[in-house]
């Protein structure tokens, strides 16, 4: 129903003003000649008058529809909404009834023109997120200040935004700090605060201060352009219920059609009873019968809440994902970035053998430098603020799950294997760690993450990392249970202790630690035969089995990771944990206001059947009633829009 709607909404031109739509026009045109006929037919109008008047009604209000429903016979062999609406019209005009026929094709045509155009604003709606972008950058070209086309951008070229303009790609921050309105991105309703070395997303607004940036995505690619296809896309996607509603609508409206052929026969043929007012009768029932309502009641609802999320920083990568959610039984969370606050410091460094705290600073620097482990970020930027060289690695290996090894050029100039990684990877090894043990249990009981570097034979140094738990995590915890999630878990590759502090300090119901990538994924497929749909909260790179797991998998963070944006059902392009109940509840409110679309068009659908087959019902009520239903649901879906 209504293709031609969703159709303009794949093209990428501005959406023309409501008075040039097409199929706006042609009903207006519709409208007007029915009411001219109506009139004149009162005021001395020929019969003959009035049946072109009527017949130009039809003809020009149901071009489209009948249009796109003789194709969807012709090309697809299925019967469609359109095609009934069409068979209607046609006989109520070959019984002599052009006014009801005229009005049955006008008042479906501004139907289908105002569901169609309002699903085609809603579309759009995500697409003014484009114009938040500058046309124009200010491009530094040696000792000078260039004003281009910001499409014109290359990746390392430099420019200028100033206090107040908004940013033209994405980038980093070269010179300057200012805070920056992100909202258009991440949904973040609070500017935040950017320095030197930041990362910065096209469409935001700077703030009070002038920044130089530096070009890591062209307008093309940025972040902003990426987010708003893959939302179109989404759009595109459909839930189950609305797959459901499209195949029950292949088989029902065949069914109607032939009922309504029965209707109009067998009572005339079987019982002797008028020809005129069966044929009637069926017509009407056929009109009472089409399922508009039900068709669009549940793809104008998705449409309007994925691009509703999208504008509040949550992108929904399809519209079963979003109905997934609303049946989720337990969420399970990495810790690590996700309930903590995802910027790891150290905390202590022992050393052994006669290593200097700064030589094994620069060598767990050199090995973590190739890691992509949030918590490898802490050893490198400890080095880089205490200005340390890294040295020459050869043979770097990531060991998944338990840390890394690459061959270093020692303090005595030959080269040395190093390890560095968790107790259990120096355990396995055969490496008495006994002398550590003590205090590694001490560390890891208030919190902190404990790596050991070392060589196959013996240890050289032991670094306690602590990534503190995020402000409201524990808040986050606490409203999942209220929007009716039922267990809470933590899954992280974590030692035991430190994962259970942090459990503790956040409320988490289960604590499942010490677990590699394909481990997270298999404890997703036990919880969910345990407990039912399970959603997985990470980062969408060190947890992508995970996520691919689950029933819907969630990346937190997501904005400018293009890893994250591709593996997660859902992203939460913000850092915000708290966005989660939002994202549950949301979810929740969008299957309430299907259910009731859904319970809604059944019933109208029921009742006008029932009025038609019993003959109390006239065409024109039957339409009325009908596409008054439909209105109503588009009304109803519409309520997404609404954060």
């Amino acid at each position: 129903m209504a293709c031609t709607a969703c159709n303009s909404a794949n093209d990428d031109k501005p959406m023309p003003p409501i008075w040039q739509n097409p199929q706006v026009i042609t009903s207006v045109l519709s409208g007007l000649l029915l009411t001219i006929g109506f009139i004149g037919s009162f005021f001395g109008f020929s019969t003959t008058t009035a049946l072109i008047l009527y017949v130009l009604a039809i003809t020009i209000g149901g071009w489209y529809f009948i249009k796109e429903g003789l194709a969807e016979l012709w090309y697809e062999k299925e019967i469609g909404i359109e095609l009934l609406m069409a068979i209607a019209a046609i006989t109520a005009g070959l019984l002599g009834e052009w006014a009801e026929a005229a009005m049955l094709v006008f008042l479906y045509s501004i139907s289908e023109a105002a569901e169609g155009y309002t699903e085609e604003r809603t579309r759009n709606a995500i697409k003014k997120l484009m114009n938040l972008a500058p046309k124009t950058a200010l491009l530094i070209q040696g000792n000078k200040e260039v004003e281009i086309p910001a499409n014109e951008l290359q990746v390392g070229d430099s420019f200028i935004v100033k206090p107040g303009e908004a940013i033209a790609t994405d980038g980093k921050i070269l010179a300057g700090h200012s805070s920056v309105n992100q909202a258009p991105v991440t949904g973040e309703s609070i500017p935040v605060e950017k320095n030197v070395g930041d990362t910065v997303f096209a469409a935001t607004l700077n703030g009070e201060g002038a920044l130089t940036i530096q070009v890591t995505k062209t307008t093309a690619n940025n972040t902003l352009t990426r987010i708003i296809q893959l939302v179109k896309e989404a759009q595109k996607n459909k839930g189950n219920s609305q797959r459901f509603i499209e195949r029950f609508g292949r088989i029902y409206s065949p069914i109607i059609l032939l009922v309504g052929v029965f209707l109009a026969t067998l009572p005339p043929l079987l019982f002797s009873q008028n020809w005129a007012d069966w044929i009637m009768r069926a017509t009407v029932f056929i009109v009472a019968a089409a399922p508009c309502a039900l068709v669009i009641s549940i793809p104008i609802t998705l449409v309007a809440a994925i691009g509703t999320a999208s504008r509040n920083g949550i992108l929904i990568k399809g519209g079963v994902h979003l109905e997934n959610l609303a049946k989720i039984q337990v969420i399970t969370l990495d810790k690590t970035g996700t309930l903590t606050q995802g910027k790891p410091q150290i905390s202590q460094i022992i050393t052994l053998n006669n290593y200097s705290e700064k030589q094994i600073l620069s060598i767990a620097a050199t090995l973590e430098s190739r890691s992509q482990h949030p918590l490898a970020n802490a050893i490198t930027q400890e080095a880089k603020k205490q200005q340390l060289q890294l040295l020459t690695i050869e043979n770097f290996q990531s060991l998944t799950g338990a840390g890394a090894k690459g061959n270093i050029i020692n303090e005595k100039g030959s080269l040395e294997t190093f390890y560095i990684g968790s107790p259990s990877l120096f355990a396995k090894m055969n490496v008495d760690i006994t002398p550590l043990k003590a205090e590694i249990t001490r560390l890891q009981k208030i919190g902190n993450t404990v790596i050991l570097l070392g060589s196959a034979q013996q240890l050289y140094a032991l670094i306690a990392v602590i990534d503190p738990l995020r402000d409201n995590a524990r808040d986050t915890v606490h409203n999942l249970r209220l929007a009716g999630i039922k267990k809470i878990v933590m899954l992280t590759g974590d030692n035991q202790l430190a994962a259970h502090a942090i459990a503790k300090q956040a409320g988490i119901d289960d604590v499942y630690a010490e677990l590699k990538p394909e481990d997270k994924k298999n404890q997703i497929e036990i919880l969910t035969q345990q407990y039912g749909a399970t959603a997985m909260v990470g980062d969408g790179v060190n947890d992508a089995p995970a996520l691919a797991a689950a029933h819907v998998g969630i990346a937190m963070g997501a904005a400018g990771t293009d890893v994250a944006l591709e593996t997660a059902d859902v992203a939460l392009m913000s850092d915000d944990l708290s966005r989660l109940p939002y994202l549950i509840q949301f979810s929740h409110r969008n299957w309430r206001v299907i259910q009731q679309n859904l319970i809604l068009s059944a019933l109208v659908i029921s009742l006008l059947i029932v009025g038609a087959i019993s003959g109390l019902l006239t065409l024109p009520l039957a339409v009325l009633a009908h596409e008054i239903s439909e209105f109503i649901v588009i009304g109803s879906g519409l309520r997404m829009l609404k954060t």
